[in-house]
């Protein structure tokens, strides 16, 4: 049973590094030949996991090859856009300036529910809104609407906004981050004397705590 119970953290341990190696990307945004590999290699960790007559090189071995050709193959997309599109494919348009390309739909095996289904998802509800609608090569819709049917933002009526950057997280579920805190040119008594005018004595009763970019503090207590 400890046999077991050390191949298969062996076999995890290699599985997670393979992933962590192969990108950050979530499971919808893969590619065709990213998603083959990740199926591969999963079933290639369990069979020797669970048979311990099976060498564990056995496992791993196939595991380090589907790693190395992920990667290179991956690497080679990136230089060569002629490799990328026979690899990966081409992006497909089925809404072009409004109208719906039924043979981009018949070839992509795409139907009108899916389409609909996806322009809702994208809060689009009627198909008279679209201008374009992009079929990506990972399988997502992007979604271009008319114009006039777009949302607005200050730049359409001239409006120079201030810079917003990324908030700091402080303190997160009573923990100080003091990389973070430093990163906001501030220190541990202005943190203090800010927790205290919303009635908080220490860092351990915060829940979370976020410095935005205009200066201002968000803080919330634990219960």
């Amino acid at each position: 049973m400890i046999i077991v119970v050390i191949r298969t953290i062996i076999l995890y341990t290699l599985v997670i590094v393979a992933l962590r190696l192969m990108g950050k990307r979530e499971i919808g945004q893969l590619q065709p030949f990213e998603l083959v590999v990740i199926l591969m290699i999963s079933d290639l960790a369990v069979i020797p996991s669970e048979n311990v007559g099976i060498p564990l090189l056995s496992g791993i071995v196939p595991i380090l090859v589907l790693l190395l050709a992920s990667v290179t193959l991956a690497w080679v997309t990136l230089k060569s856009e002629k490799a990328r599109s026979i690899v990966c494919g081409t992006p497909s348009i089925l809404i072009e300036r409004g109208k719906i390309l039924e043979a981009e739909l018949k070839k992509n095996r795409y139907n009108l529910t899916d389409l609909l289904e996806e322009l809702r998802i994208k809060n689009i509800p009627n198909i008279a809104d679209v201008e374009f609608a992009v079929l990506e090569t990972n399988g997502q819709l992007s979604v271009f609407p008319k114009s006039q049917k777009r949302p607005t933002n200050p730049e359409d009526f001239h409006i120079t906004t201030k810079y917003e950057g990324l908030p700091l997280t402080i303190i997160m579920d009573g923990k100080l981050n003091s990389k973070s805190l430093q990163q906001a040119n501030k220190d541990l008594n202005w943190l203090t004397g800010e927790l205290k005018k919303q009635s908080i004595d220490k860092v351990e009763n915060v829940l979370i705590a976020s410095l935005d970019s205009s200066g201002t503090l968000f803080v919330q207590a634990k219960q």
